[in-house]
């Protein structure tokens, strides 16, 4: 059965190519189909669109995403070897989108957090990353609001420890099984990363508020319908974007329509250089990395870890490694 994922968020949404549908949502931002594809609107959001400037570097990418997006966390090894490679010629804006606001509302066959618990453990094995959907059985998330505040507290803390704070939430979400609206596991992450937690809380219940707010009226003036969704433009306001779970390669070719002359960076490859980089890796984004199959990547990792070099976390759905 030929079936392509367009995009898969929260795993609330899996579109046949053949028969895509338009969804119908009270949270205009939960995947709400237009013509046939999960992506931008082409009313009104061609103005906003064109603002967008690479200034910092020479592309810049804006990156809406929620913390509990499934797809989202299917594209951390592209996003990760991308970083690597170009990371001097490109700069990743992040937005919170608002996946989840609540569960007053019932489509596409979820109405409960109950009905995602299949979801996430099929979309874990088409992105081959770990997700254990049995979260939403034994302690289900009522809203992705909370985790989504947070983040943009510890951005105004330090944008590059916010990333890792996103990094460490999705882990727990997605692994650990941990309800991220708890502010128990928000502060655990904040502590991991190196975050001041008394200044996260303070600006969690304050100014985070409104940022996040401001990222949902920039995703909705970009007509942005579903995540991930990537802005890609350069120092002339040139825009492509992307939307979905995409290979790598579509990553490169956004890369190349816009600057052409555009180089890679040689990054050491070597298990240890990525795990001294990127404090833990799960064997697809090793497998990305160092441009190896999965088999192969998982081969290594294991191999490692019985040399008592690695540690694991195993879960029913695939496993993640950290430098012992």
């Amino acid at each position: 059965m030929k079936v392509l994922f367009f995009f898969i968020c929260l795993g609330l949404v899996i579109c046949n190519a053949q028969n895509i549908k338009k969804m119908s949502n009270e949270n205009p931002l939960l995947c709400d189909i237009e013509s046939g594809i999960c992506g931008v609107e082409s009313s009104d959001s061609n103005s906003t669109v064109l603002n967008i400037e690479a200034k910092a570097e020479p592309i810049k990418i804006v990156y809406f995403t929620d913390p509990i997006c499934s797809s989202c966390w299917g594209i951390e090894p592209q996003l990760r070897r991308l970083k690597l490679e170009y990371g001097s010629d490109v700069e990743v804006e992040y937005h919170m989108g608002g996946l989840l606001k609540d569960w007053s509302y019932n489509s596409g066959g979820i109405s409960k957090p109950s009905d995602v618990a299949h979801h996430w453990d099929e979309v874990s094995h088409h992105y081959e990353m770990p997700i254990d959907g049995d979260v939403w059985l034994e302690d289900p998330l009522s809203s992705s609001y909370p985790p989504s505040i947070a983040f943009k507290a510890a951005e105004i803390q330090d944008k590059q420890k916010a990333i890792l704070f996103l990094r460490k939430i999705r882990e727990m979400v997605f692994l650990e099984k941990k309800n991220i609206t708890k502010w128990e596991y928000l502060e655990k992450a904040a502590n991991e990363v190196g975050l001041n937690v008394q200044q996260l809380k303070q600006d969690f219940d304050g100014e985070a508020k409104e940022l996040f707010k401001k990222d949902l009226i920039l995703a909705r003036e970009m007509g942005v319908r579903g995540f991930p969704s990537l802005f890609f433009s350069d120092t002339s306001k040139n825009v492509l974007f992307m939307y979905g779970a995409r290979p790598y390669n579509e990553f490169i070719t956004k890369l190349t329509a816009l600057t052409p002359n555009i180089q890679p960076q040689v990054f050491k490859s070597d298990w240890k250089s990525l795990f001294q980089k990127y404090n833990t890796l799960t064997a697809k984004e090793f497998a990305v990395l160092r441009n190896q199959t999965f088999t192969n990547a998982e081969e290594v990792l294991k191999q490692l870890t019985k040399d008592n070099l690695l540690e694991v976390f195993q879960t029913k759905n695939g496993a993640i490694w950290k430098i012992k």
